[in-house]
């Protein structure tokens, strides 16, 4: 059951523990690259998991860490979408699905090309809940299937933010409203206190 949110708490802490960048959470990893070390979801260094075990063991590792890290504590998950359009329809739909109790938290817009059609804007929920073993669940399996990214977990002071991630394939030219991504296995990253923990996500070629 998720707590009552403060969208400007939240945002007021962020500044304060990470005032070199917005809550994006590959962002994190260049401006903070002194802090950050990583696990690997599956052995062998699996890109995804492809039956019910190889979930469950992705599942298992994740709760571990982030067991570790919050236990006893609430927590924020902060989810993350994008749209063409301010108000236009959000990807990926799943979104809402799997994370109905995020509240809109901020929306950035990027808006930088002098090509209108090339504006976009991402869009951060959270919400804030107690954290147990298999809070985020069905969040953390979005994420292990590349439907989900950017998500971060973080206690509620934001002195740790686990956070994952995955890159998307540089295409050349004019990129297109729809673009294909590579599929990416997510690497769960370790704690180090009073630092913001990120996770590094390889890019196939």
């Amino acid at each position: 059951m998720s707590s009552h949110f403060d969208g400007d708490r939240l945002s007021a802490l962020w500044q304060q523990q990470f005032p070199k960048v917005p809550p994006i959470a590959h962002e994190l990893r260049a401006a903070y690259s002194d802090r950050w070390v990583r696990f690997h979801s599956l052995r062998g260094s699996k890109r995804y998991p492809e039956t019910e075990d190889e979930y469950a063991i992705v599942l298992h590792r994740y709760n571990t860490l982030l067991d570790e890290l919050f236990e006893g504590t609430d927590v924020y998950v902060v989810t993350v979408a994008w749209s063409w359009e301010p108000d236009g329809a959000e990807l990926p739909p799943r979104r809402p699905e799997v994370h109905p109790e995020g509240s809109r938290w901020t929306t950035l817009a990027h808006e930088d090309d002098p090509d209108p059609e090339l504006h976009s804007y991402t869009h951060l929920y959270a919400d804030r809940r107690p954290w147990r073993p298999g809070a985020a669940d069905e969040i953390l399996r979005e994420v292990a299937d590349d439907v989900l990214s950017g998500v971060i977990i973080t206690d509620s002071g934001l002195s740790r933010a686990p956070s994952l991630r995955r890159r998307r394939r540089r295409h050349c030219g004019k990129p297109r409203r729809t673009q294909p991504t590579a599929r990416r296995s997510p690497r769960l990253a370790a704690p180090q206190p009073g630092r913001p923990v990120k996770t590094e996500c390889r890019t196939d070629h």
